[in-house]
């Protein structure tokens, strides 16, 4: 993929900041993010098949996905949509059940930019240094890339 994911772990700071470019606007985008189906297709690796439990993006509205693997291992996720502004941004919460009491609050910020493309803007923040580590010992960069990579084939295929 061309549009690469830049995350950024300041030392004894318990959040992350990320961005990540597309070639689609920021309109579709953030579209997929909030569409249970399309979110099913693209979130986490690709090693990973993903079931929607729970989708209801609007404020106040929660979520859950489990993802399986191959070997039958589970993993799943929740949170709670906070606020929600079209094309533009959402507040959320994110907690893996593995590490229960442990959620992050996830500022995203969708931006149009020249030539009907976009960037994504994260910022995570964790109730610590350590579990902010945990999350990302646990392969999340890599699983965001993953996922973000899918995504951009996603729109792709829907555009084509």
């Amino acid at each position: 993929m061309t549009n690469a994911l830049h995350v950024t772990l300041p030392d004894g700071a318990p959040y992350i900041d990320y961005t990540r470019e597309f070639d689609y606007p920021a309109l579709d985008v953030f579209r997929a993010h909030i569409t249970a189906d399309s979110y099913a297709q693209w979130v986490g690796p690709d090693e990973l098949e993903t079931r929607i439990d729970a989708f209801e993006a609007t404020p106040g509205g929660s979520y859950r996905f489990v993802q399986n693997d191959d070997d039958g291992g589970e993993y799943a996720f929740r949170g709670v949509f906070h606020n929600i502004r079209p094309g533009e941004f959402i507040l959320q919460t994110f907690e893996y059940e593995g590490y229960p009491d442990q959620a992050s609050l996830d500022f995203l910020r969708f931006e149009d930019l020249p030539g009907g493309r976009s960037r994504l803007s994260g910022h995570s923040v964790y109730p610590s240094v350590q579990t902010r580590d945990n999350f990302v010992s646990s392969g999340m960069e890599s699983g965001m890339a993953s996922g973000y990579d899918k995504l951009e084939q996603l729109l792709a295929f829907a555009t084509a």
